[in-house]
Parts: structure tokens; sequence; C-alpha cells
């Protein structure tokens, strides 16, 4: 009762004090009618509405008290020993995720959005390799136990701005980390790239990343990551899970600018391990079955259809890096090797290809050209070697009247536009069919058996330049400087009208 007295005088002394100031602005300014009620209801304020006030007053307090206490807790460790801390985390670090981390001396310590320290040019390593140089790494601690630097638990990694340089003996870093507890932990990686060396340690190729996630699905019950990348900038997503169960891997790869999905599943138990991998591009479906082990993948892939009109067949060879690739096929649709918007012209021209450490063999045949059905017995050699593409030796033949060869070739990307630079032989068989599809005047039909020429072909214009023409071995001035540029239509009959009437006149300045 005395504490309640003690309060109410309090409060009455300063309202009677706020009442002297508030009349004397009153009467200085005029205030209007409003603020007058408001004053005077303030004036009117009885004794027994001051118990209501005390719990108000108690209640804020204590939420204040409250709050600074919990603050101060967060803060505690801002006072830990530097030394004593690093070692702490590194022997955590080490044991939650199998990896050595070297912390250096100065740390910075937020609680917000949760307690976590902050260090500045951290390394992580093997017992051979360092792994990664680490431009900011940030290791959140459980909020428990935090008066004690003996009792607190690492919960979650960012990692950002840093360097993994990955080889021979540490490619499969990012699949290890899947192995370790993450039931309550995550990991995160932002803004860093992977450096992929040879035993040389030449890089390969650089892939950044964007932002990667590790944690675990409660869902199928398994460690995952998802991960968003850029490789010779090419934006593409990946994601993975690991099943120790059955021994196996799942991953799905995603190029969504290319309209490319890739799903993957393998075994991982046995030193040849198998896999069966479902391909989706656009509408059309693939299924590719594999086997890899140490030293070698070869594969076996066709359409993902009961008849089916595509067979693959492949090796690769580690060690050194070697592709093989054979395919067999009814039809070859050539508007995906030509058009500039398709996916191989499209990953040529990021020269994607062009490393000295890629040797690529691939051999395609095919029996007809869809929608071009006069084509057949096609046969398509691609070598790419010392970063260097071609086509030599590539042949198909025109109604088993010409055929057609391909040498010296070059494919390359000038100026962001696709190049084809090689010489084309053709040998005629029977000039006469050829004269009765071209209707051809018959005074302009000479005998022809032979013709070379060096061919330009720029896939993002669609045209195509013939130059140093020689006809049964004779040059003619005239008709180079013709044929010197054709440039084709998108509609197929067009380009049938427009190549017989620019051969006919070929023909005519050759005949005189």
């Amino acid at each position: 009762m005395i504490k309640h007295n003690h309060l109410a005088k309090f409060i009455k002394n300063i309202k009677l004090s706020i009442n002297r100031l508030i009349t004397k602005k009153l009467n200085k300014f005029h205030i209007d009618s409003f603020l007058k009620e408001k004053f005077n209801r303030f004036n009117n304020l009885k004794l027994p509405n001051l118990t209501k006030v005390k719990k108000n007053y108690k209640f804020n307090l204590s939420i204040l008290v409250i709050f600074v206490l919990f603050l101060s807790y967060l803060s505690f460790p801002i006072s830990y020993n530097e030394t004593e801390l690093r070692n702490k985390l590194n022997n955590q670090l080490s044991k939650k995720f199998n990896y050595s981390f070297n912390l250096p001396k100065d740390f910075n310590y937020s609680f917000l959005p949760s307690p976590h320290f902050i260090y500045k040019n951290s390394t992580i390593s093997d017992d051979q390799n360092e792994i990664s140089q680490i431009g900011e790494l940030k290791i959140f601690i459980t909020f428990k136990n935090l008066f004690s630097i003996k009792n607190f638990d690492i919960r979650n990694l960012v990692i950002e701005k840093s360097n993994f340089n990955l080889n021979n003996q540490t490619y499969n870093f990012f699949t290890k980390l899947l192995d370790i507890d993450l039931v309550k932990s995550e990991i995160t990686i932002k803004n860093s790239n992977i450096f992929y060396k040879n035993k040389d340690d030449d890089v390969l190729f650089i892939n950044k990343i964007l932002d990667m996630e590790y944690f675990y699905d409660d869902k199928i019950l398994q460690n995952k990551f998802i991960s968003k990348n850029e490789m010779f900038n090419l934006p593409y997503s990946i994601e993975l899970s690991k099943n120790n169960l059955e021994k196996k891997f799942f991953s799905k790869l995603s190029l969504d600018f290319l309209k490319i999905n890739i799903e993957n599943e393998i075994e991982f138990s046995k030193e040849t391990n198998k896999g069966l991998m479902r391909l989706t591009l656009n509408r059309d479906k693939f299924r590719t079955i594999y086997s890899v082990s140490k030293n070698d993948l070869t594969f076996n892939l066709s359409d993902d259809v009961e008849n089916s009109k595509i067979s693959y067949e492949g090796k690769i060879d580690f060690k050194p890096f070697y592709l093989n690739l054979e395919g067999d096929l009814k039809k070859i649709n050539i508007l995906h090797l030509i058009n500039s918007n398709s996916l191989i012209p499209q990953f040529l021209k990021t020269e994607i290809f062009n490393n000295k450490n890629l040797n690529v063999n691939l051999r395609l045949l095919g029996d007809t050209l869809k929608d071009f059905n006069d084509f057949t017995e096609i046969n398509l050699n691609s070598k790419i070697q010392e970063g260097l593409i071609d086509i030599d030796n590539s042949k198909f033949t025109w109604r088993n009247n010409i055929n057609f060869s391909l040498v010296d070739s070059l494919i390359y990307s000038k100026e962001g536009e696709l190049i084809l630079d090689s010489k084309l032989n053709i040998n005629i068989n029977d000039i006469n069919e050829v004269y009765k599809f071209l209707l051809t005047p018959k005074i302009y039909r000479n005998k022809l058996s032979n013709i070379k020429a060096n061919l330009f072909y720029n896939f993002d214009q669609n045209t195509l330049s013939l130059n140093n023409i020689l006809i049964d071995s004779k040059s003619n001035p005239e008709l180079n400087k013709m044929l010197q540029t054709l440039i084709f239509k998108k509609n197929k009959l067009q380009n049938r009208v427009y190549l017989k009437s620019i051969l006919n006149k070929a023909l005519k300045f050759y005949a005189g």
C-alpha cells in the first residue's frame, strides 16, 4: 500500500508539471479545440486508474529488461579468446564436414539473423591438397550455451567469393559433402568459382557458382544439393541426391535456354558402375544406358520409343581425354546441324570445344536427310583436336548421280557468327540425269565429270560462297563471280527454284 501511495504521488507531481507547461503553451498559441479536449481528458485522469498504469509500467519494464539481457546473451561470443575460438571451430569443422579448415586470427561476430562468426581469407584442404581459398566464411552456431566457448555447436556454413581448385584427386569434393550429416545443418556457397585442372595443373574450364545449397530433404529422406551455375557464359542448374542404402546417385541437369533436361541414375558401389540417363530435348526424348570405370565410359543412346530410329554408340577415355562416338540413323535432320538457332551451332558459337586438351572423334551415318530425300548415303565425320574443329571426309550422294565430299575444313566463330571454311569435291556419275532434273537447255549440256571449289558457309546469315571453282580442271572468272554469294531462304520450295535457276545460269556461263 505504501508503494502504491508513493507511485501515485509521483505520477500526480508529473501531471501537475505537464499541466503548467501545456497551459502556458495554450495561452500563448491558442491551440484549437481538438487539442484542448485531449488536454482536458488528461486532467480528468483518476487515481483508481493508477493500478492499470502501474501494471503496464511493470510489463514494459520487464520486456525491456528481458530484451537487454537477450541481446547481452547473444553478444557474449565477442568476448571469446581468439586462439581458443579458432581451435574450437577448426576442430568442429573438421569433424563435421570431413575437411580441414584453416581460419585466420581475426574474426567478426554478428547475431543477426542468428549468431555467427565471419572469417576472411580462410582455406579448405584435405590430407594432400588445398581445395579452396575462401573469400568470406560465415559459421553459424546454435543459440544454446553461448556463455561457454566449449559448449556451442556449429550449425550452418555460408561460403562466398571463393575459388575451388579441383583435379583428378579432388574432383569429387562436392559429391563427398553429401555424405555428412545434414539433418540439422546446411551449407551454402555463393558467388564462387570452380577451376577444373588436369594433371599438369592447366585449367580445363571454369564453372561459376551463383548459388549452391546442401540440405536434408524431408520428402525423400536424403541429403541433397541444388546449384545454379554458369559455364562458358551458359547458365544451367543441377540437382543431386545420394541414397546410401541403395548405393545410387540421382541427378538432374537443366539447360533452360536450350530446353534440355537430363535426369540420371547411377550406381556407385562397384568398380564398373552402370547408369541410366534420360534426355529431354524440347519434345524429343532419348535414353542412354552406360557403364563407367576408372579409365573409361561406354554408352548406347537411342530415342525413348518402342521402335527406335536412332542409335549411338560411344566411348570416352579419361587418361588422356578422348571421345569416340558413332551414330546410325534412318534420317538425319540437317536443320539441327546448319540452323544457327539449333543446339549444335549454338554450342559451337560459344567456343566450348576450343580446348587444346579436348580430343573428340564423331561419325554419323544416315540413310537420307529429313525433308531432303534426294540425298542419301550420309557419312558425317567430325573431329575436335587441339582446339580445332573440322568435318573432313564427310560425304553424301545425290540421287546416286553425284558424290559430294569435304576436305581441309575448319569450323570457327568470327564476330559471334559461325563459319564453315572447306574445300568441296564433286564427282558426277551421270551428268544427263542432272541436266534432266535442272531442265537445262540442250545447247548448254556439256560433258562434266568433276567440280572442285572452295566453300565458305555462314550459318547465321544462311549464305554460301563458292570461289576458285575448277570444272574438269578449268577455271571460268565469270562463273566464279556469279557463284560468289548464294543466299538461301527459309522456304524449301523457294530454295529449290533458286538453286535450279542459279545452276542453269552457271552452266550457261561455262558453255560460253
